[in-house]
């Protein structure tokens, strides 16, 4: 049985809608270019169809695994999230205790997870060490590149 992956809403609005774009638009454009392709004569020496064909076959795989995170995902009830612990869904402010800096991190599901824009994934090392803790914790966390950081979390609110 494949585990449950949390997810937002908009996590999975955005994972459907995608899901919808490959189904239709990108199958029909694969279709087209492997018609076009078949009109060139021996497919056997005809790159143009080869090409077509791969990307047919990672666009199934794609809608594959699209279906597959659909499938598995759990939306989080906003309304539901409890905002005197860090978990999926809430918004948490941290202070690096060595530089004083600032950050604020959504907290997400694996699905959603984009550091750039300080979405974190609750299985990420930060999010990990987060999850579970109240404002006023002070959390070390040890991190892929450089030294373990040190965070205390300043506020708990509702994404």
């Amino acid at each position: 049985m494949p585990r449950e992956s949390l997810i937002t809403q908009e996590g999975l609005d955005k994972l459907t809608e995608e899901l919808q774009v490959l189904r239709t638009v990108k199958r029909k454009d694969v279709a087209e270019r492997i018609k076009v392709a078949r009109e060139f004569g021996d497919i056997s020496e005809n790159s143009e169809y080869d090409d077509a064909k791969n990307e047919q076959a990672m666009l199934e795989q794609r809608i594959a695994r699209l279906e597959q995170r659909v499938r598995r995902a759990k939306v989080i009830d906003p309304g539901l999230v409890d905002t005197t612990v860090v978990s999926v869904g809430v918004c948490v402010h941290v202070k690096d205790e060595s530089s004083g800096k600032s950050r604020k991190f959504r907290i997400v599901g694996s699905t959603e997870a984009d550091p750039a824009q300080d979405r974190l994934s609750n299985e990420s090392p930060i999010g990990k060490a987060l999850i579970g803790q109240k404002r006023g914790d002070i959390v070390s966390v040890e991190v892929p590149r450089g030294p373990a950081r040190t965070l205390k979390i300043t506020k708990i609110e509702a994404a």
